[in-house]
């Protein structure tokens, strides 16, 4: 179903005055806790620790998980028993992604001297695992390409690009990818577009175009503010059924947005191409207790994935809350009753807190999910942990 801005600016009107209004205090949204419950994700021992600040964590095509470490500036690959398989040390990492070819797209940082001064700039670092004798893994990882910015797009610079950061990144069926970028100038009219904003890159590494959307009541060159967090459709395991969908969800850090995670769907025809933004319920509590898109529902969503398995979950960390919240691609909050189960509507199986316990945390900063396996990043307390839906129990 096609998004029509009206509907957005109706809600927010009731208490955010404008889609982009006033920010809200918050303070009234608790944070999920864990209970003893029929459904529930539970935690899978053992917890892995002794990382100094986990940045992000992916599920790849290949099977194996990966972690950044901010902190060593190191990408860690594990199986999925949690036994490491190795590390590859890259300046500034943040965030990573895995396309089909099995190759790593790294955010990083290079240090580099223009005209004579020197900067740190945002870049995305393409990395081959194979060596030239095809022993495979990432300890064996080199960089075979380097996108920076802001020279994907243009020749010249100005110091302000210096202060440009690519903040995510995530790969489609066909390997072209969206990367998420924050700035200062919201611009709509500058080269490049403005410093926030959705990237699309082709799977050869070439900038394709940002990312505008359409609506009924315009073109919106500078739709995306602050957008901290991008999820593809495309999940592994690697199959010839991954989506071949353009279509992605972003997550907005701006306190004046009031719907923080949208569903942002891609439309082609013979007139063109269009981004629009998808209508998601918000109201229907016969289905279920909250939305995705209830107003004012993050603080500060840092990362999300989908479930790649057909289970049609989505995931999002909310740094500020220390919580994931897990919703159905329907903007449902909960799973869908067991069979033999009472419920008529979702079961909420959000979880979450701040502390050290195994299913709190502290500032967690990404999620990613394989094998009915749910991953999270628990920078504050320095450790990935690992969860498992009760219903997936054997």
């Amino acid at each position: 179903m096609r998004t029509y801005l009206w509907l957005f600016l109706a809600l927010a009107m009731t208490g955010c005055e404008g889609f982009f209004g006033k920010k809200t205090d918050l303070e009234f949204i608790d944070a999920p806790q864990f209970q003893a419950r029929d459904v529930a994700y539970v935690p899978v021992q053992p917890i892995i620790d002794g990382f100094l600040e986990p940045t992000d964590v992916i599920a790849g095509y290949d099977e194996l998980i990966y972690v950044v470490d901010r902190g060593t500036e190191e990408i860690i690959g594990f199986d999925q028993s949690g036994r490491e398989q190795g590390r590859l040390s890259v300046q500034g990492v943040t965030k990573i992604a895995q396309d089909r070819s099995l190759d790593i797209l790294a955010i990083a940082e290079i240090d580099t001297v223009i005209n004579s001064v020197s900067y740190t700039l945002s870049v995305i670092h393409r990395i081959d695992l194979s060596t030239a004798t095809g022993v495979y893994g990432i300890s064996n990882g080199k960089v075979v390409n380097t996108i920076v910015h802001p020279f994907y797009f243009k020749t010249s610079f100005s110091s302000l690009d210096a202060e440009v950061k690519f903040t995510s990144i995530d790969v489609m069926g066909d390997n072209s990818y969206y990367v998420t970028r924050e700035g200062a100038r919201d611009n709509e009219n500058q080269v490049g577009g403005p410093d926030d904003g959705v990237i699309l890159f082709n799977e050869d590494d070439e900038y394709v175009s940002n990312v505008f959307v359409s609506t009924e009541v315009g073109f919106f060159r500078n739709y995306f503010k602050t957008p901290t967090c991008i999820t593809t459709i495309a999940k592994p395991r690697q199959s010839p059924t991954v989506s071949s969908s353009s279509n992605f969800y972003v997550a907005m850090a701006d306190p004046t947005v009031p719907i923080k995670v949208q569903s942002i769907q891609f439309f082609e025809s013979e007139f063109g191409s269009s981004y629009e933004v998808e209508v998601l319920d918000f109201t229907d509590t016969s289905e279920a207790n909250d939305f995705l898109y209830r107003p004012n529902r993050f603080i500060d969503p840092v990362d999300m994935t989908l479930t790649g398995d057909g289970s049609n979950y989505l995931f999002v960390v909310d740094a500020a809350k220390d919580s994931v919240y897990q919703f159905t691609t329907r903007g449902w909050e909960g799973v869908n009753p067991p069979p033999g189960s009472s419920e008529e509507k979702n079961i909420i199986a959000s979880f979450g807190g701040t502390g050290e316990g195994p299913t709190q945390f502290r500032d967690p900063s990404a999620v990613a999910y394989l094998s009915e396996i749910l991953y999270v990043c628990d920078k504050g307390n320095g450790r990935l942990l690992r969860f498992k839906l009760t219903t997936d129990i054997d």
